[in-house]
């Protein structure tokens, strides 16, 4: 007889990935792993008496999505702290958060928009002016993160940072001045970001129970959008060990609701070799379990082949010393049999890359080394063979969603068409994985990113990719499920619903296979189960859903506004409020305004934003 399941998942339209059964109707999960998986006539005789049974109501079911390339182990330090406009379709609607939030934020702290969005998602197409800024905040610091591109600072934060008339700016950055030579607040990455991320970094920090705290409410906002699995790619001002402290806490105390694969980010520019170094005597690649893992060197291997990619600024000139400092640590990490992966925007940097990846492989040898380019917007057809005949890979993110009416203006449409080259990759048969690069540059919403896969289009409707090189739904999960898998060397275990692979899996509100294409950007997970113990629940399911402490401190954003700004829910939300406004007349208001969701109630400001005359009072 066989063993009885743990938890049966049925009446579900399962898309497994699993070329030998591809649908299926229920899922039967023992120990963490998929037991089985079939028809339902099939799977409910596993049922014991303690089994857990869930419907599923008909809903699409999918394999857990991993992204390939995340900064979730940084991001979930300063969640909490951030006020988030991934989503905000509107300046006006942006700018209320940001009064509301500059009204509840205590002094000495700052009001932090840091990435996940960029200006042409705006029905305005343009971002704050520091004075629109400054009237909103005389007091409060508050700093602004675009894209790679630039960060504004309002007068409280340049106090509170030191910048003055006296204070230079950095090789490969600007501090704007007025004619008078003080800062404006206005700080450019030309094209080097790092004066934008050491300003940042200049902020208050939270102490180590507010970042459990605040890690803990990421992880459940990934796990909201289905999320199940990370590869994280370190990041600057991502220090090893002392930043990683927080999440093996997490991991120690069971507190862990997303597989976690780290890579290790270089944070000493012309002492690289030494960091690598030092860390191959601490950590192992694969040292850990199946929820935390370490998983080698990168994104970050040498400073000096970094080719930051900020469209609006000329492609770097890397300098000449690139190739020694890269061949030194691609040496080390051969030797020691470490995975890598390397940053890399440009075809021009890419193809130095393989010059010395090519090189290294001559003298020691690749065979079964796990290595991989991150990002590769502009990679070559001759590059793409070259990473072939390597055994590398690629893992491609959405930062075009963000930035390509940019790209479109500095390259043109033509080239914008195949930025990156998916299709190709895919044709090479080369392993790719999907990801975000979130949370600085690009959104951490998957389906955003699995929407442009499909669509070609960028957040602000420009439409870049040409039909021919779009991928079909299919095609495009399969990146951010088993495809993301194999950069962390877990194929075998991750990434499909198949007996002995790990059960995790998302439960959708809305049927990817099905919905209209621009709403794939609006799909979340109502359902998102990991290893066999749900993570998430929403709607029927969230009676399912383990509690989750209130975020910390108690002036978090994250209280007030959550995480993404779905448009589909503001707008739904105004509009029952507006319907119910004029069903009730004048005294309706406040009782409509009542039957708002929190979230959405506190974006105060929304009167205007959404053109909703009935708030106008």
């Amino acid at each position: 007889m066989p063993e009885t399941a743990d938890l049966i998942l049925h009446h579900g339209r399962i898309t497994t990935l699993d070329r030998a059964q591809p649908e299926a109707e229920a899922i039967a999960i023992r120990d963490g792993r998929v037991q089985a998986v079939g028809r339902a006539a099939d799977i409910m005789p596993l049922a014991g008496p303690d089994t857990r049974l869930i419907d599923a109501g008909g809903r699409r079911v999918i394999p857990g999505l991993i992204d390939s390339h995340m900064h979730v182990i940084r991001g979930g330090l300063n969640y909490n702290m951030e006020l988030r406009w991934d989503g905000v379709r509107s300046l006006a609607q942006a700018m209320a958060m940001l009064k509301a939030q500059v009204a509840v934020t205590p002094p000495p702290q700052w009001v932090r928009v840091v990435g996940g969005f960029t200006e042409h998602q705006f029905a305005e197409k343009r971002l704050p002016t520091l004075d629109e800024i400054n009237a909103i905040a005389p007091d409060t610091p508050v700093f602004i993160l675009h894209l790679y591109d630039r960060a504004l600072l309002n007068a409280a934060a340049l106090r509170a940072v030191g910048y003055t008339r006296d204070t230079p700016s950095p090789p490969g950055a600007e501090i704007q001045r007025d004619p008078a030579g003080n800062p404006t607040g206005l700080l450019v990455a030309r094209p080097n970001a790092g004066l934008l991320y050491a300003t940042l970094a200049k902020g208050p920090r939270l102490p180590p129970e507010y970042q459990k705290n605040s890690t803990r409410h990421f992880m459940r906002e990934v796990n909201r959008l289905g999320v199940t699995g990370v590869i994280d790619a370190g990041g600057g001002f991502q220090n090893y060990p002392d930043d990683y402290a927080i999440i093996e806490a997490l991991h120690r105390e069971g507190d862990l609701t997303v597989r976690i694969a780290y890579n290790l980010f270089t944070q000493t520019p012309k002492g690289e070799r030494e960091d690598f170094a030092r860390w191959t005597g601490m950590v192992a690649p694969g040292q850990g379990d199946d929820l935390y893992r370490h998983n080698g060197a990168g994104e970050m291997l040498v400073f000096s082949a970094a080719d930051f990619e900020d469209f609006r600024q000329p492609r770097p000139d890397l300098p000449a010393a690139m190739e020694t400092d890269l061949k030194a640590v691609v040496r080390l990490l051969a030797e020691k049999r470490w995975p890598f992966r390397m940053h890399a925007t440009y075809d021009e940097t890419i193809s130095r890359a393989l010059d010395v990846f090519e090189e290294v492989d001559r003298e020691l040898g690749f065979d079964g080394l796990r290595w991989f380019f991150d990002h590769a917007e502009t990679i070559s057809p001759r590059s793409i063979e070259r990473v072939k005949r390597l055994n590398g890979g690629i893992a491609v993110q959405h930062r075009m969603v963000y930035q390509g009416e940019d790209f479109v203006a500095r390259y043109g449409a033509a080239a914008a068409e195949q930025t990156p080259p998916v299709a190709r990759m895919l044709e090479a048969a080369i392993p790719v994985g999907g990801g975000t690069d979130a949370t600085r540059v690009a959104s951490y919403n998957p389906w955003v990113a699995l929407w442009w896969l499909v669509s070609g289009k960028s957040i602000g409707g420009l439409r870049m990719t040409r039909p021919d090189r779009r991928l079909d739904r299919e095609a495009a999960l399969r990146l951010w499920t088993e495809g993301s898998a194999w950069f962390s060397g877990e194929q075998a275990v991750k990434g499909r619903l198949a007996p002995g692979q790990l059960a995790d899996l998302a439960v959708l509100g809305a049927d990817y296979f099905a919905v209209p294409e621009d709403e794939i950007q609006d799909i979340a997970a109502v359902l998102t189960i990991l290893g066999g113990r749900v993570v998430h629940g929403a709607e029927d399911f969230a009676p399912l859903a383990p509690p989750l402490p209130p975020a910390m401190p108690d002036w978090s954003p994250v209280r007030r506004f959550g995480g993404y700004q779905s448009r589909l829910r503001a707008e739904a939300a105004i509009a029952e409020a507006c319907a119910c406004a004029a069903a009730c007349g004048v005294h309706g208001h406040a009782h409509a305004w009542a039957r708002l969701e929190a979230p959405v109630r506190d974006q105060a400001g929304f009167w205007g934003a959404f053109g909703c005359s009935c708030w106008a009072f």
